[in-house]
């Protein structure tokens, strides 16, 4: 049930029954309770339109409202208009949405293609903490797509092109078949490698020889980049199962894939009169102020540009994509600015497909400097979550008692979860600070509290033993309080997709969680004397706010415990 939807539909009736011709301003979620659970302004934007005051038109059209949603409307200040929904519409569609698996959430009418460009990991070297952001984002937005309903193709771009990788399989060779285990410590390896073609010119030559032959299809050379390619995604993998992303080996979409198409851009794009000679380079110009954007070389080599317009070619015309998302650092973005500014005008993707770029800022330490080690150098991604895992363990020894086993399952958990909760609890376009102590504290908007609140509520399930039935009632303002939070996942999870902002639902758990908290402490549900009828409603409460939450932490690909 979409509460919005609703009473937007019901604004937009009484708007028609008053006899006002204009487009309804939507409800918007009241701050506070006094002002009800939805509040509409629309009456302040009509006054100069309709040259009515305010209030004047706030009283046509609660004169005209209604809906069985909505049990009252009164109108506030100059011209606000407060809606208080009714208890006993709120209760059926909370008892319909708890019988769902969905929890009433519907699946899009008309669901396209997306595509969701992620992670994106550097081949020949380990993640680093760089490469967490755009990985847990952009498997949140893939998640929430598809539970929604959307066709989701989920793409890792990879570079396994240029002149590094000619210089890696040239020091493989070198080095000879038996030590190819050298490449297991790939950082070294490529230290090496590096330091091998910086020193000697002869091994340089023969390094950018590679290249060449491994782009005309050279067996030995290609046999000996793939042993490198799948070492690094080994790695990947590895980080990947560790991490729970959903990035498979058949999402990933290097540059070499679309290598054969990068001549057709290129000619495209002079055919279209888009891209111009200038010294010799194809170049795309923009203005005085900015740098062009440059797609082959004099040399006739192409960009990382090129690459990048014949991806959205290919995922516009071959994939059928009507939404291709890129997750990538936000210094990214005059590139992709001027990428998708190219591909429109040379019409490799159709004005009907949305693409965006889904910036995110950096990671920081205490100090807002960049995180590092503290030798100075780069934070491997595996490292990180190993140390999460490590110290979840610690946390959690504090809070109860556990066996063995269950102290590595549920470490895993809350130590992954918090890395990656705290991450998504932040608005993506915001640099965001790294901080152990703050992402494992069992207090404020973390990990570890959702946790608990969620195992909390299935203790208390638990303890009951049984299936509670009958019918939700409202028997005080909280109880309504929290069914219209809980009947507001739909509307939320819905913005979170659509303007890809995972902490739009990190911040609903955690007023969910809240709310409930103090619903439980003043409202209670196991205790003798309470009137079983009110038992049953409240169980049902808890029920559906445990499957909320666990459905919401999933979809951000955070798994809950039973017990904490």
């Amino acid at each position: 049930m979409r509460l919005k939807e609703q009473l937007n539909r019901a604004i937009a009736d009484a708007y028609a029954k008053a006899g006002i011709e204009a487009t309804p301003i939507s409800v918007n979620e009241a701050g506070k309770p006094e002002f009800g659970d939805y509040q509409y302004n629309g009456a302040m934007a009509l006054a100069k339109q309709l040259k009515q005051a305010p209030r004047e038109i706030a009283e046509r059209i609660v004169a005209s409202l209604d809906s069985p949603l909505i049990a009252k409307a009164e109108i506030a200040g100059p011209g606000f208009i407060n809606l208080h929904l009714s208890d006993v519409a709120l209760s059926a569609a909370a008892q319909e949405a708890r019988s769902d698996e969905r929890l009433g959430v519907a699946l899009k009418h008309e669901p396209i293609v997306a595509v969701v460009d992620y992670s994106g990991p550097n081949m020949a070297k380990e993640m680093h903490v760089g490469h967490l952001r755009s990985t847990i984002i952009g498997d949140a937005l893939a998640n929430m797509l598809e539970f929604l309903g959307d066709e989701v193709i989920r793409q890792n771009h990879i570079g396994d092109w240029g002149t590094q990788f000619g210089m890696l399989i040239a020091y493989l060779e070198e080095l000879g078949e038996a030590q190819t285990d050298s490449l297991r410590d790939l950082e070294a390896f490529y230290r090496a490698a590096k330091q091998r073609f910086d020193e000697d010119s002869a091994f340089a030559d023969k390094a950018r020889e590679y290249v060449v032959k491994i782009q005309s299809g050279d067996a030995r050379c290609l046999a000996l980049w793939r042993r490198v390619i799948n070492i690094s995604l080994g790695h990947c993998e590895e980080v990947y199962e560790k991490l729970g992303v959903s990035l498979t080996r058949e999402d990933v979409r290097a540059e070499s894939f679309y290598n054969e198409h990068l001549p057709e851009i290129v000619q495209t794009l002079k055919t279209q009169g888009v891209a111009t000679e200038s010294e010799g380079a194809q170049c795309v110009f923009f203005g005085e102020d900015e740098a062009p954007l440059i797609v082959q070389k004099a040399d006739g080599g192409y960009l990382y540009a090129t690459t990048d317009l014949a991806a959205l070619w290919y995922r516009a015309n071959v994939l059928h994509a009507k939404r291709i998302s890129y997750v990538v650092d936000a210094r990214q973005s005059q590139h992709f600015k001027q990428v998708f500014a190219t591909a429109r005008k040379a019409g490799l993707v159709g004005e009907d497909v949305l693409l965006e770029h889904i910036a995110f800022g950096t990671m920081t330490d205490k100090n807002g400097k960049p995180f590092k080690t503290r030798e100075g150098g780069t934070v491997k991604l595996i490292d990180l979550l190993n140390e999460a895992i490590v110290r979840a363990k610690e946390a959690i020894k504090k809070s109860g008692e556990y066996d063995e086993a269950e102290i590595e399952t549920i470490a895993k958990t809350i130590g992954i979860g918090a890395v990656k909760y705290a991450d998504l609890s932040m608005r993506r376009d915001m640099n965001y600070v790294f901080d152990w102590e703050k992402m494992l504290s069992f207090e404020g908007n973390t990990a570890l509290y959702m946790q608990y609140a969620y195992a909390r509520i299935r203790s208390i399930l638990r303890k009951y033993g049984k299936a509670p039935e009958g019918e939700i009632i409202v028997t005080d303002a909280l109880e309504h309080r929290l069914l219209v939070q809980l009947l507001r996942f739909e509307d939320t999870l819905l913005e979170a997709a659509q303007k890809a902002m995972p902490s739009y639902i990190t911040s609903y758990l955690y007023e969910l969680a809240t709310l409930f908290m103090k619903f439980y402490e003043h409202n209670p549900i196991l205790k003798e004397g309470v009137d079983e009828k009110v038992r049953q409603s409240r169980l049902q409460l808890a029920d559906l706010s445990a499957k909320t939450i666990k459905l919401g932490l999933g979809l951000l690909g955070i798994e809950t415990v039973e017990r904490l």
